[in-house]
Order: C-alpha cells, then structure tokens, then sequence
C-alpha cells in the first residue's frame, strides 16, 4: 500500500461523509450519510473524536474514541470503533489506527487503552490480542 496518512477528522461535513462508507462496514444499520455526520457530531460534545485513515484521497480505516474516566482504570481511552475497508485489511491500516491510539492515549495521560468486541468476531481478537491487547472480562448490556 502507498503512503498512509492518518489525521483526525474535525467538524467537516465532507470529511465525516467520506468516512460514512468506512464505518458502515462495521455499523451496518447505519443507512443515512446525514444522520451519521449529525450523531458524530452529538458524540464530539461528549468527547468522541474521529481518526482516519487516509490513502489517495480514500479514507481506508477509522478508530472513533473518547477520553474517559472511572474507578477501574482511571483516566483511559476507549476506543468506540475500530474499522478497515475490507480490501485494507491485512496491510497493517488497523495496526497503524491502534499505534495512533496509543501514541493520543499516551498523550492524553491515559493509564489504559481499552475496547469491547463481539465474543464471536474471532478475527478482531485475534487482532488485537497481536496489538498487545489483552481480554480482561466480558461486557454485558440489555436493550431497554
């Protein structure tokens, strides 16, 4: 793969329409460009930042996180989603994204980076657990 650029997406409306294609990928129900460029601008009033992965003009993977803070890890960084389009993926586009991660954590005085997956999405633990990262429980929800 040619070069790759990586740079946080900031309150463009043509940028966030560019990353739609990218993050439906992993949030299929995801359907309406404009709804999407308005969530993720709600979601940046509660911290949520965007990082893309750029090549040729094509954004080629996403990792959209936020700066947290509880009583388990105190001051983190979870990462809310973390996506390659499918013709990326194994060409180190999603290790470069968690480097990126790191490299905002670390800036940011984070004691952890953290994130959930699907308990039957084999391939990203797999991923992950060769980025370093390591399962510390299961994560539980009820739709209300």
């Amino acid at each position: 793969m040619s070069s790759l650029r990586i740079s946080h997406i900031d309150d463009s409306s043509q940028d966030y329409v560019a990353c739609f294609h990218v993050m439906r990928e992993l949030r299929p129900h995801l359907i309406d460009a404009e709804a999407f460029v308005d969530q993720v601008r709600r979601q940046s009033q509660q911290g949520y930042r965007l990082l893309a992965a750029w090549q040729d003009g094509y954004v080629m993977g996403l990792a959209g996180y936020r700066v947290q803070e509880n009583l388990l890890y105190g001051q983190f960084l979870y990462v809310d989603d973390l996506v390659t389009v499918a013709n990326a993926q194994r060409h180190g586009v999603g290790g470069k994204l968690v480097e990126a991660l790191r490299n905002e954590a670390t800036r940011r005085s984070c004691a952890y980076l953290v994130l959930d997956t699907a308990l039957g999405n084999a391939l990203a633990q797999r991923f992950y657990f060769r980025q370093g990262l390591l399962s510390k429980g299961l994560h539980f929800s009820q739709k209300l």
